[in-house]
């Protein structure tokens, strides 16, 4: 049996949320592999942005904010995003010595003894006194569950599973969900597919006009209200809307984005509604979200009767050594951001850290 390394924290992810809150860590006197650890269980930089189909390039992703103290420049639009991001990242992680350990498959996080935490993964044990969690939701897609599912004769895929719209040429495509994914495969497949259907459980909203602080922040507290009372927690996106800009307009004009209400029950061939019409179809792809990834963190029965996690600010009410970034109301790039030195500040005081913090220009991109 390996010894128990011993770490004031543990970092759990390294997406933005997690480089982030290590970010800050080291910018507020904490030494990179001696007081916390950042483990990652995904094979390279880039957090779930490595795994992104190549046809998302980075031209088409929306709300991307750079990571604190280094600014992502000179990007080639037409380039996945998968790659630009990754690299990014991997350039981060370098400059600011933050020495991720990957890959580390963290399996559960459990009380230590003696006021610390004990934290069992794939490559050892570790023992610390706080642990920001940044897991984010990409390993767990959500598959919503309809009769007759198990007895359709086509394929069903979750867009954790999209690799691009060329393998369903010339096939009739169901596509399931009315956030940005959905929206994003359907105008990606229709000069593919023999033809597409767009179906979703509420009629979709459009936002038109500039979207900012103001709004942002409304946004943000309708999340954030779920999360006090220990609700799970609804995206950022979904309170948004969809951005009505010139893609859009255009599926809304050809047809492309022409929604239709859920249907109730799958077939061996299709899908079927309850006034009896039916579709048929070779494939159904499930554009239906993601849940956050916690079960590493069932041991500590952090879970509220409504089944989310209660929230102080990052951390968690039940256990103020927890914290989550990147969940609920930080579940965007600028939000991570903020959660992350907001982390890192309460974990200080937590701690009763007495170094002095270093001045923003101690701590700068090599």
């Amino acid at each position: 049996m390996n010894d128990i390394r011993e770490v004031e924290v543990v970092v759990v992810g390294a997406g933005q949320a997690g480089l982030s809150s290590a970010y800050h860590l080291r910018r507020t006197g904490f030494r990179s592999g001696r007081d916390f650890v950042v483990l990652d269980h995904a094979p390279a930089p880039g957090g779930a942005w490595q795994f992104r189909w190549p046809s998302l390039t980075y031209g088409k992703v929306h709300g991307m904010h750079a990571l604190p103290g280094m600014e992502l420049e000179g990007a080639d639009p037409a380039r996945p995003s998968s790659e630009v991001i990754g690299a990014y990242f991997a350039r981060y992680e370098e400059a600011f010595d933050l020495r991720v350990r990957r890959p580390v498959d963290v399996r559960a996080v459990r009380e230590g003894g003696g006021g610390r935490l004990l934290v069992e993964t794939s490559d050892g044990d570790w023992s610390a006194r706080a642990l920001i969690n940044a897991t984010g939701t990409w390993d767990r897609p959500f598959w919503p569950r309809y009769p007759g599912q198990e007895t359709f004769r086509g394929r069903q895929l979750h867009t954790a599973q999209y690799a691009g719209p060329e393998a369903f040429a010339g096939l009739r495509v169901v596509v399931v969900g009315g956030g940005a994914s959905g929206t994003q495969h359907l105008l990606e497949l229709a000069p593919y597919a023999a033809s597409t259907i767009w179906v979703t459980r509420r009629p979709p909203v459009y936002r038109e006009g500039p979207f900012g602080e103001e709004e942002g922040r409304a946004a943000v507290a309708l999340v954030e209200e779920r999360v006090r009372q220990g609700l799970p927690p609804r995206s950022v996106v979904s309170v948004t809307g969809l951005p009505l800009n010139d893609a859009i307009r255009e599926g809304l004009s050809d047809g492309v984005l022409n929604r239709r209400p859920m249907f109730d029950r799958i077939t061996p061939d299709g899908v079927h509604w309850p006034d009896g019409h039916e579709e048929p179809a070779d494939v159904i792809l499930w554009a239906t979200g993601f849940r956050p990834s916690l079960a590493h963190l069932t041991p500590l029965d952090l879970r509220e009767p409504g089944g989310g996690i209660r929230l102080t600010g990052t951390r968690t009410t039940a256990d103020p050594r927890i914290h989550l970034v990147g969940y609920g109301p930080s579940a965007s790039t600028i939000g991570a951001n903020r959660a992350g030195r907001a982390a890192v500040r309460e974990i200080r005081r937590l701690l009763g850290s007495t170094s002095g913090e270093p001045t923003s220009g101690e701590l700068t991109a090599a």
